[in-house]
């Protein structure tokens, strides 16, 4: 049925273009036999605002990889530099919630690991959306924040860095067979801010794969039992994850995650001081409203990478956004 729907919506959008384009194209030859010059430039207004609308529902069709319209899985880890970077993890996993918000996604909190003093060392997401993958999948890598520290009293400048890791879910119709030889699972007690949030029970699971060295843990349930099952949902994800990169021509720019979460190998740079600026360091594209960004706004520049990523293409100077 999600397929059914993703089809037939793009069938009716597409539709909906040529019937605006061809009522356009009427309007101008209508304008033109008249002379009236303020009509053309209406109608050309039309049209751009046609064309963007165009672009975008021709980004959208391109999501059509293996595993694009799935559901996904996002990872944030703090790099070194302690209570800073722990923060700016926690600023990261804000940041993708409100955006899955604003489209309307259903986001679910499956895994944190908190800070010593604030943020998180690490967190996991649960994305639920039409395409959740194929938006997410090009911000995976290593996020830079340049900014006055508030947990400096010198008020110095700091840098700090996350990474972000995306994986989409693997639904029923994919197996993967894991050997329970090739795992170990271990629980322990939940961790979280106290009360009804910690459990008094090593409910949460953590699995390792041995063979790839990849590890993942649950703790959002209160049941031992549930969260095993997640656990295992995300380490079939994850396997298949890397399955796909090994397909990709292009798996090179996805493992820059994995790499040393510090200089060099960053993706993305956001600034709050001195001066303020969000520059995507693959497409070029920059804004000058870091805190609308982080509150979520992220479309343009999730945008500019798929459409490099897929296409070729290079990404153009945004400024203020409205």
């Amino acid at each position: 049925m999600r397929e059914r729907t993703r089809l037939a919506n793009a069938i009716d959008t597409t539709l909906a273009l040529e019937r605006a384009l061809a009522d356009a194209v009427d309007y101008i030859g209508l304008a033109e036999e008249e002379g009236d010059e303020a009509l053309i430039a209406d109608a050309g207004q039309q049209l751009q605002a046609l064309k963007a609308q165009a672009e975008k529902q021709a980004l959208e069709a391109l999501l059509s990889g293996e595993a694009d319209g799935n559901d996904t899985y996002l990872e944030v880890h703090a790099g070194a530099g302690g209570t800073e970077s722990q923060d700016w993890a926690e600023m990261l996993a804000r940041m993708y919630m409100r955006w899955g918000e604003r489209r309307k996604f259903k986001v679910e909190w499956i895994e944190e690991s908190a800070g010593e003093e604030a943020g998180i060392k690490s967190a996991t997401l649960l994305i639920k959306g039409a395409n959740a993958y194929g938006w997410l999948k090009t911000e995976s890598g290593v996020h830079r924040l340049v900014r006055i520290s508030p947990f400096d009293s010198n008020a110095r400048r700091h840098t700090s860095f996350a990474s972000v890791w995306v994986y989409p879910v693997v639904d029923d119709t994919i197996e993967i067979e894991i050997p329970e030889k090739d795992v170990r699972i271990d629980t322990f007690r939940a961790s979280g801010a106290g009360g009804q949030h910690v459990n008094r029970t090593d409910s949460a699971v953590r699995i390792t794969h041995l063979p790839t060295n990849i590890v993942v843990s649950c703790q959002a349930e209160r049941s031992q039992h549930k969260n095993r099952a997640t656990a295992w949902k995300m380490l079939r994800a994850r396997l298949y994850e890397a399955e796909l990169k090994k397909r990709e021509e292009a798996a090179a720019a996805a493992a820059a995650s994995k790499t040393e979460i510090g200089w060099g190998h960053q993706i993305r740079s956001y600034v709050l001081q001195p001066y303020q600026m969000v520059k995507d360091l693959r497409t070029g594209v920059q804004r000058t409203d870091p805190q609308i960004v982080l509150d979520g706004d992220i479309d343009d520049l999730i945008e500019a990478a798929l459409a490099q990523r897929i296409e070729g293409k290079g990404g153009q100077e945004v400024s203020d956004l409205d």
